[in-house]
């Protein structure tokens, strides 16, 4: 098996990860997961794609993440790591997609508008 390339986004997190035959090794930016990752919330769902498709311990995850913060770059990372196991083979799609991790979340911070406070916020109207 040769390495597969994959990337996953969250909001402005992006993920690149390399999967290759190993013994379910996750290093992050040259960390290991529990390092990177200190929280199990983070950690599981980093590992979710690879435990819903039996995969824990057969390959080595090598990934690049930045931009964004914490929750944005381990979904990246599940995003990307879903992408991968779908690559390796298409039953593996059947499994993840009703668990929606085949799905790229479209949702992004809106930007402020001038004369306003936020984006949405409006500065205190008043009427005399």
């Amino acid at each position: 098996m040769e390495v597969i390339h994959k990337i996953g986004r969250r909001k402005t997190a992006v993920a690149r990860i390399y999967v290759s035959k190993g013994k379910g090794n996750i290093t992050i930016n040259k960390k290991e997961l529990n390092t990177y990752f200190p929280t199990a919330t983070l950690q599981y769902k980093v590992n979710q794609p690879l435990v819903l498709t039996n995969n824990e311990k057969n390959f080595d995850i090598k990934v690049s993440v930045f931009g964004g913060g914490m929750t944005g770059q381990a979904e990246a990372v599940r995003l990307a790591i879903s992408r991968a196991m779908c690559e390796l083979d298409e039953e593996n799609r059947s499994v993840l997609k009703p668990e929606g991790l085949l799905t790229r979340d479209p949702r992004m911070v809106e930007r402020k508008k001038f004369g306003q406070k936020k984006a949405r916020k409006k500065f205190q109207f008043s009427k005399r």
